[in-house]
C-alpha cells in the first residue's frame, strides 16, 4: 500500500494506492498529527512520499518515518524518469514536479504544456524526456486578494460565474477583469506554443481547472489530480 501526501498553501492532500490504482483520496485543511492519523484509515503502508511546498512540522515526518517502512521526500534531488533543465533545481517546487511526472506517466515522449489552475497559476512544458522550465503567476483567488488588499475601496469577491463583461458594477467589474484576464492568459499561452511546437497536449489540474475547463479554445486533457498520481508514480520509481 502507497500513502501519498500532498502539503499544498492552502490545504493538504492524501491518497492511499494499491500499486497503480487509487483507493481513496481526502482533503485536509488544517494540517495535524491527529487529522493525519485519521486518513490512514487503518490501512498498513509499506511505501509513502512526502511532497510540501510549505515548511513542515517535524512531528508529521516523524510520524511518516516512525510508521511506514519506505518514505521519499520528494525534492529535485529525487531520481526521476525526465531530466530537468532548471538553471535554480532547487528552488523548483515538489508540486511542479509532480505534475511533469504526472504528465509524463500520460504522455510518454511526448511533448505537453501542464497548466496547474490553483493558489499560483503555473505552465510546465515536458519535452520528450526534458522538463524545459515553466512560468508562474498569480491564481485566481490570488487576484481577486489583491486587488481588495491593495486598494482602499475595491471589496473582496468570491469565485463566481455571475458577471457580464463589460461588468455592470464593481462586483462584476473585478470577476469581468479576473477570470476573462486569466482565460484570456491561458489561451494565449496555448497558441503561442501551438506556433512552435506542433502535435502537443495540453494538461488542465489543480483546483480552479474545473470552474476553467470550458472557457478554454483548445482541446485539454482535464485532470485536477495529477499532482497526486505523478506523486505516486514518483513513489513507484523510487522504491524500485
Amino acid at each position: 500500500m502507497n500513502l501519498i501526501v500532498d502539503v499544498g498553501n492552502t490545504s493538504t492532500k492524501v491518497a492511499v494506492f494499491d500499486g497503480k490504482i487509487k483507493l481513496s483520496q481526502s482533503r485536509i485543511n488544517e494540517l495535524s498529527c491527529a487529522e493525519l492519523e485519521k486518513e490512514f484509515g487503518g490501512h498498513k503502508f509499506d511505501r509513502a512520499i512526502l511532497s510540501s511546498v510549505r515548511v513542515l512540522p517535524l512531528f508529521i515526518t516523524e510520524l511518516l518515518f516512525h510508521s511506514i517502512p519506505f518514505v521519499h521526500s520528494l525534492s529535485h534531488k529525487s531520481k526521476l524518469p525526465f531530466k530537468i533543465r532548471y538553471s535554480t533545481p532547487e528552488t523548483l517546487g515538489s508540486d511542479r514536479i509532480a505534475a511533469v511526472a504526472g504528465a509524463y506517466n500520460l504522455f510518454p515522449g511526448e511533448s505537453v504544456l501542464i497548466i496547474d489552475a490553483g493558489t499560483a497559476l503555473t505552465y510546465e512544458f515536458l519535452s520528450g524526456d526534458i522538463y524545459m522550465g515553466g512560468n508562474i503567476s498569480p491564481g485566481l483567488k490570488m487576484r481577486l486578494k489583491a486587488l481588495n488588499e491593495f486598494t482602499d475601496k475595491l471589496p473582496l469577491v468570491e469565485l463566481s460565474d455571475a458577471f457580464s463583461s463589460p461588468g455592470a458594477n464593481t462586483m462584476e467589474a473585478i470577476l469581468a477583469g479576473v477570470i476573462t484576464g486569466v482565460t484570456y492568459e491561458i489561451n494565449e499561452y496555448i497558441r503561442t506554443f501551438e506556433n512552435k511546437q506542433t502535435g502537443f497536449k495540453v494538461i488542465l489540474t489543480g483546483g480552479d481547472s474545473g470552474f476553467l475547463k470550458d472557457k478554454i479554445n483548445h482541446p485539454v486533457t482535464y485532470m485536477p489530480d495529477i499532482v497526486i498520481d505523478g506523486l505516486n508514480y514518483i513513489l513507484e520509481y523510487n522504491a524500485k
